[in-house]
């Protein structure tokens, strides 16, 4: 009963972050499909792959110091931060590589980023909850380790690792050889680092000041994140629309289309107001259709004419957006 109860809580919580994720990403949603394989791949194979590491590892350093606290110290500050941060950093990669159209912005790599880590969180919380929590205090134990790990300590693994979907992302973004190789590996680097910090800080703390303290350098980290979110979102608008000003101007969108594929809040209330009127997965489309040009108009503009941002794509977006504007909502 225990474990099932420390598996719904971290699991449940996690579905809802990720939930909330997918919901900020406002003009260029990403594949459900493609959202529940990271997720997995962070709750099995690199939440299962860590484990093996960090044990092995462990035994490893213990044999050699004959010290627990020199394992522990160890372990977390530099064998866990390392080996967790590339196991997650692996789905990234696969994505950036096999799904490359569908990995064209900073916001993307966050996204993914935070998705493979909320799914290692909750492996890594059921087993805190259960193993720590419950077999150590009962219930008690489990519902301190909850609070302190699932609420307080949410959004830790999605920070560590969203530097290196943004390390990602820029490489996507540039044609620089030393930005698209130097980038991922410097947002790794930030990834790993930032854990060891987080994990260095928490083994040397005691009491509920310590505590306290090292969620108040935690929440620091997430508030830098978001603002590093809102950027990117306000940087997405501003490419949306300065790319689809000509087709406003050619005739292909409406001045309302404009100002809607452009707006997050215009777009949820068409949405709302096609719902009403049978027309909301031609409108659904059509803005995603919309945010797709945009962007491919932005990545050649950027990175010139190749394979994936080509002239005869783009003709064939505007074709698709032209077809379906008589049948979207404004």
């Amino acid at each position: 009963m225990a474990f099932v109860a420390a598996v719904l809580l971290a699991f449940i919580p996690a579905f809802l972050y990720a939930a909330w994720l997918y919901w900020l990403d406002h003009y260029e949603k990403e594949p459900k499909l493609l959202l529940g394989g990271v997720f997995i791949w962070g709750a099995v194979v690199a939440a299962g792959g860590a484990w093996l590491v960090n044990t092995i590892f462990g035994i490893g350093v213990y044999l050699v110091t004959e010290s627990e606290g020199a394992t522990e110290l160890v372990t977390g500050s530099l064998i866990a931060p390392f080996s967790e941060e590339i196991l997650k950093a692996f789905a990234v990669l696969l994505v950036f590589l096999i799904f490359r159209k569908e990995f064209d912005s900073v916001m993307d790599g966050i996204v993914y980023a935070g998705v493979v880590a909320l799914g290692f969180a909750a492996t890594e919380n059921v087993l805190y909850m259960y193993e720590r929590g419950f077999l150590e205090d009962g219930w008690e134990g489990l519902r301190l380790i909850f609070w302190l790990r699932v609420v307080f300590g949410a959004w830790n693994h999605p920070f560590y690792t969203a530097f290196t979907g943004i390390g990602l992302a820029l490489a996507r973004l540039n044609r620089n050889w030393l930005v698209k190789l130097g980038a991922p590996l410097a947002g790794f680097g930030v990834a790993v680092f930032v854990h060891s910090l987080h994990n260095t800080l928490a083994s040397f703390v005691s009491g509920m000041g310590g505590l306290a303290a090292v969620f108040a350098v935690d929440w620091l980290g997430w508030l830098f994140m978001f603002a590093v979110i809102l950027a990117a979102l306000w940087r997405e608008r501003v490419w949306i629309r300065t790319q689809l000003k000509e087709e406003f101007e050619n005739g292909v969108l409406s001045a309302a289309q404009y100002r809607t594929a452009s707006s997050a809040g215009r777009r949820g209330l068409a949405l709302l107001g096609a719902a009403g009127g049978g027309r909301f997965t031609a409108t659904r489309r059509f803005y995603h259709l919309c945010t797709e040009l945009a962007y491919t108009k932005h990545q050649r503009a950027r990175l010139g004419e190749d394979s994936a941002s080509s002239t005869a794509m783009i003709e064939d977006l505007r074709a698709r957006v032209r077809a379906l504007a008589g049948q979207a909502q404004n």
